[in-house]
């Protein structure tokens, strides 16, 4: 999905960790200046409606497991829109160029708009 959406002339970090009012959060697609980040979420691990199947064997922890999980996506999605960000969620399950289709429509549609918040790119923890 990376290579699609660098093929279609979209510039991104990956590997950026984002201070989002105190909690640190690495998407896997970052766009800085749009403030725009894509998460890839893989459909065992964040519970796909469509594909998620519960473990049985030890079902109890993979069920909690799987619930932080969710809380965590929840949490991170919330502390970057509060932080000014745009955060987009795509399905592993999804093609490639589907992923791509909807990241550069709303690239486009949020590059096309002054941003209104300025960046605070992270920067790596004060040494204690």
């Amino acid at each position: 999905m990376r290579s699609e959406i660098h093929r279609r002339g979209l510039r991104f970090r990956k590997d950026l960790r984002v201070d989002a009012g105190g909690l640190w959060v690495r998407p896997d697609i970052v766009f800085t200046r749009l403030r725009l980040a894509v998460f890839v979420d893989g459909c065992f691990w964040h519970s796909c409606p469509v594909h998620a199947a519960a473990p049985k064997a030890n079902s109890a922890f993979w069920a909690e497991k799987m619930a932080r999980n969710r809380a965590r996506d929840a949490q991170q999605t919330i502390a970057l829109q509060e932080a000014g960000w745009l955060v987009l969620r795509v399905w592993e399950h999804q093609s490639a160029t589907d992923a791509a289709d909807i990241i550069e429509d709303v690239y486009r549609t949020r590059d096309a708009q002054p941003c209104a918040v300025p960046s605070r790119l992270a920067s790596p923890p004060p040494n204690r």
